[in-house]
């Protein structure tokens, strides 16, 4: 699985210089480890591979956001790879059990990461650890009925660039915006 992973994020193009810093990070991780997976809650190891999904919406390329209560900041739905678990089915798995629907991946990505991240995570120190996290793009609508976690969120909502880009810092993923410039130069 590991190879399947590094291949991932070979195959990925940044968008940005800090995109490329990132790339060349989880391929430093990918190349120095054997275990990829998080093992025990929070943090064990670190760093551990994540899946992102942002649900997107094309007629007007707003993007589903989760009000994360441990987070405390507005994410996209995501959530740990399991072992063995390639993160495309993460993102079918976490959709289902995080949201109540059926991912339709979009193009032109499909069934590929189309973003990559690797980040600390907020929190008591002792729980912080690092996420090295694949973004995937799924298709929905402002329409679509969800049926949230409510352990997990406090609520959800969709929301614009422009609202994405006013967003106080410290309340949104700090990466959100750079991907959904990504997003829009690449499938707009």
């Amino acid at each position: 699985m590991r190879d399947e992973i590094r291949a991932l994020v070979e195959e990925l193009t940044p968008a940005d210089e800090q995109e490329a810093r990132h790339q060349e990070a989880a391929l430093a991780w990918l190349a120095g480890t054997e275990d990829i997976f998080r093992r025990a809650k929070p943090r064990t190891p670190s760093p551990h591979l994540v899946a992102y999904f942002l649900l997107r919406d094309r007629s007007d390329g707003a993007v589903l956001l989760v009000d994360h209560r441990l987070a405390g900041m507005w994410l996209p739905s995501g959530g740990h790879v399991e072992p063995g678990e390639h993160p495309a089915d993460t993102v079918c798995r976490e959709l289902r059990e995080e949201l109540g629907v059926t991912a339709v991946f979009a193009p032109p990505f499909g069934a590929r990461p189309a973003f990559l991240t690797v980040t600390e995570t907020v929190g008591p120190p002792e729980h912080r650890h690092t996420d090295v996290s694949l973004w995937y793009v799924v298709d929905s609508h402002r329409d679509q009925r969800f049926t949230p976690d409510p352990v997990e969120f406090s609520a959800i909502r969709w929301w614009t660039a422009a609202e994405v880009a006013d967003a106080p810092a410290g309340t949104i993923e700090p990466h959100l915006g750079r991907m959904l410039t990504k997003l829009a130069a690449v499938a707009p």
